[in-house]
């Protein structure tokens, strides 16, 4: 019989015949998982070695969903070495009972001759085991001092993302792993998302991310499942939804704009429309009621939906995973359950039925469908894409598009390339890549009367101030400043990489002339809602808040004379400007836009109009000479 030798381990596993328990699927799937992806686990491994060759401690490694991190994880144990006799133990930290149970599994198929051992809720470690496998919020109620930090060796983390909160910062403090420390334990933290959406620093406990594959670069190398992309306009309005305290949407609140009938039937129309023959739709909710809701219209539609949610009991909610996972009903709504951890390879689709102001949110969700199957060609991903103002992400995001793109099933090589196809001639001419996405598309095509009109255009901040509490304006094409009487912050698009930057302001005090420092590169991110997060996590520290808060009352109050007077002197239209036209924060945002060259930006857009006119101009004649060749029968004109 024709078995597999999982590398580390002492036990085989048979690929044929069928399997009598879940167990045993579960072991074979990640056997085959496992020699797939092994030339990539090696070259993670081996990154990992290298740095603590070089005396890293404290490490990161980030992988896109459904990379096989779990894998990784039980590789790891028997590759690094013990700090001397008695440092021979590994701990698994996570966050979820289904990441404790998954890791669980995986080390007691890769070691059968180690003890494993789970600490969570009701089980308890008996303290002999090799590997212990713990929830955080258990080790957090002060089980974690049952464990001797001298008798381990290795430290993981799964879904590091999470590793800066104060349970965990509480359960590596026990292991003197908050400080990079010689005598501590290895810690190596593994996440899809090394972003925190609160702008808390994961350098706090991580020095080095050592290897990093996004589920873009792992699409195009077959890692995991071929995507493509569909976006709908829900026409939700999300402009009263509050906000929580991480600056995503609050569940509540978002539930009562979201769950509505109208919204729930386009959403159903939506999937018939573009996925009807798909096997397995992963749905993602907002709340309990949206599910329940949304379950109810998919039915209406004589479509056999089910939905689980954290309350969802266990038992039943094990039963209808399997039955899902057997394909024994086609639709699957959850809230709030597998954004993270959770393996459900045959996922063919997943429906975003819940919008998010978090990039880490919306790669997880993704995520959830793009493991490699056995017949599966590609996912499905249906975005139902709210209004742009609010904030809201979209997956055209994800790939440097402008938020509001329309995608109709669009490939990953499609929208890396930055388009769907050639425009049709009669379209309007849009750059081949989006690369500014965080403007407002019309902008590209708004004719500007006057110097006044294009700074006084509010529009091209509003995706920034949807994401930021801050006034920050935009000073270039690809360039946003938050301006403080000390100095002031840009954010700036540069290739693949957005960068933030602090120039800092003195006064010498012998000429009492300003002077500025060289710009300092204070932050970069991957993608622009993380840039501004950092920024704005800096601007806290460093700028006064009342000159840079968007809610302060002064911005309300009418533009005082001596702004007034310094915008009528810089002659930026020909009327003059009197008090009431404008409040003192639109002549503010102005002055600085000014100062940071607005004039020029006005000739180089009044330039850009006119050769788009000319192109246009080129089209209309075109088409018109096309209308003088038609013939058809019927009366000629005179």
């Amino acid at each position: 019989m024709p078995s597999l030798l999982f590398h580390g381990a002492h036990s085989q596993v048979s690929t044929t015949g069928d399997f009598e328990t879940v167990d045993e699927a579960f072991v074979a799937e990640s056997c085959v998982a496992f020699l797939e992806l092994r030339a990539s686990t090696e070259e993670c491994i081996q990154s990992v070695l290298k740095y603590l060759d070089d005396g890293h401690r404290r490490l990161g490694i980030s992988l896109a969903t459904g990379a096989g991190k779990t894998v990784i994880f039980t590789q790891l144990i028997d590759r690094i070495p013990p700090r001397d006799a008695t440092a021979t133990k590994t701990l698994i930290i996570a966050h979820r009972r289904e990441l404790v149970e998954q890791a669980a599994k995986q080390c007691r198929l890769a070691y059968p001759d180690k003890i494993v051992e789970i600490e969570m809720g009701n089980e308890k470690a008996a303290g002999h085991g090799d590997i212990i496998i713990a929830s955080v919020q258990t080790l957090s109620r002060g089980r974690i001092y049952n464990f001797d930090p001298s008798a381990f060796k290795l430290v993981l983390v799964d879904e590091a993302h999470h590793i800066v909160a104060r349970s965990y910062r509480e359960a590596l403090g026990h292991f003197r792993l908050n400080e990079p420390a010689s005598d501590a334990p290895i810690l190596v933290g593994v996440s899809a998302t090394f972003s925190r959406f609160d702008g808390l620093k994961l350098g706090a406990a991580i020095d080095h991310i050592v290897y990093h594959k996004d589920y873009v670069d792992m699409i195009g190398e077959n890692w995991l499942a071929d995507a493509i992309f569909t976006t709908v306009k829900s026409e939700a309005d999300l402009s009263k939804v509050k906000k929580d305290q991480f600056g995503d949407f609050s569940l509540s609140s978002l539930s009562e704009a979201v769950n509505k009938r109208t919204i729930n039937d386009v959403t159903v129309r939506a999937w018939m429309a573009n996925a009807k023959d798909r096997k397995s739709t992963l749905v993602f909710c907002v709340d309990i009621k949206h599910a329940m809701q949304l379950t109810e219209t998919f039915r209406a539609h004589g479509v056999d939906a089910r939905y689980i949610t954290a309350s969802t009991p266990p038992k039943v909610r094990a039963e209808q995973l399997e039955a899902f996972r057997n394909q024994e009903f086609p639709v699957l709504l959850n809230c709030g359950l597998f954004t993270e951890g959770t393996d459900i390879p045959n996922i063919d689709c997943v429906l975003l039925a819940r919008p998010t102001k978090s990039r880490n949110l919306l790669v997880q969700m993704i995520g959830r469908g793009l493991r490699l199957h056995p017949g599966k060609q590609n996912c499905h991903i249906i975005d139902m894409v709210a209004s742009l103002a609010t904030g809201v992400l979209s997956t055209p995001t994800l790939f440097g598009l402008h938020p509001d793109e329309i995608l109709t099933e669009c490939t990953v090589k499609e929208l890396r390339e930055g388009r769907q196809g050639q425009p049709e001639m009669e379209a309007p001419e849009l750059p081949d890549k989006m690369e500014d996405w965080d403007q407002d598309v019309d902008l590209t095509f708004t004719t500007y009367d006057s110097v006044y009109d294009l700074l006084n255009d509010s529009r091209s901040e509003r995706h920034i101030r949807s994401l930021s509490p801050h006034c920050w304006v935009r000073v270039e094409d690809k360039k946003y400043l938050l301006s403080d009487s000390s100095g002031w912050l840009t954010i700036e698009r540069q290739d693949k990489e957005f960068v933030v930057r602090h120039v800092m302001k003195f006064h010498d005090p012998v000429t009492e002339n300003p002077t500025f420092t060289r710009p300092r590169v204070i932050a970069t991110g991957e993608d622009f809602e993380t840039t501004v997060r950092a920024a704005d996590t800096y601007a806290n520290e460093k700028f006064n808040q009342r000159n840079i808060s968007n809610w302060m009352p002064w911005r309300r109050a009418p533009a005082t004379s001596a702004q007034i007077s310094l915008l009528n002197k810089a002659k930026i239209r020909n009327a003059k400007l009197m008090s009431g036209d404008l409040t003192r924060g639109q002549a503010a945002d102005i002055i600085t836009k000014l100062k940071f060259g607005g004039k020029g930006r006005y000739k180089a857009t009044e330039s850009k109009q006119k050769k788009l006119k000319r192109k246009q101009d080129a089209i209309d004649e075109f088409q018109e000479l096309q209308k003088r060749t038609h013939v058809s029968v019927g009366p000629l004109e005179a």
